[in-house]
């Protein structure tokens, strides 16, 4: 896919979320802000399992170089690596296929995805428009395990 260099700035995660699944209509290029380390190495790894589908919602081309980050669908699904590990959070954790993912509803009724224990984390955005937001992530398994996870599980109580 042909990226184009968009413009790097630091947003605050709920700014860029909104961003992210505001962006993008049928053909367009979808924009979305990468993370600093979403050139990094652990990311480079991660995007070469990007899935082809997510469900059944192809590939969608993103308006950044950057291969940390990918999208499908319309609205546009968006996954990016590079993210800051999270800490220890009151938001859910759910185990998808051996992979935690601290799920975090959004102000416009989406969902964002994070992985836990892993550093660097993807971040995968589930606009509201798709039902059943957790049923969509295991086609990223294979992305988010290039990343060990070294820093611990979720606990049961979050789950």
């Amino acid at each position: 896919m042909h990226r184009r260099r968009a413009l790097r700035r630091a947003l605050p995660a709920a700014a860029a979320a909104l961003t992210l699944t505001l962006t993008g209509c049928g053909d367009d290029p979808v924009r979305a802000v990468p993370f600093d380390a979403a050139d990094s190495e652990p990311c480079q790894q991660v995007a070469r399992f990007w899935p082809s589908t997510v469900g059944p919602y192809e590939a969608r081309v993103t308006a950044v170089q950057s291969e940390g980050v990918a999208a499908w669908g319309d609205p546009p699904i968006v996954a990016r690596c590079g993210k800051a590990p999270p800490g220890p959070t009151t938001d859910p954790c759910i185990d998808v296929n051996g992979v935690d993912w601290v799920a975090t509803p959004l102000d416009d009724g989406g969902t964002m995805f994070t992985t836990f224990g892993r550093d660097p984390a993807l971040e995968v955005l589930v606009p509201a428009a798709y039902d059943s937001h957790p049923l969509l992530l295991p086609p990223f398994g294979a992305a988010a395990e290039a990343v060990p996870q070294t820093l611990g599980e979720c606990s049961s109580a979050q789950r």
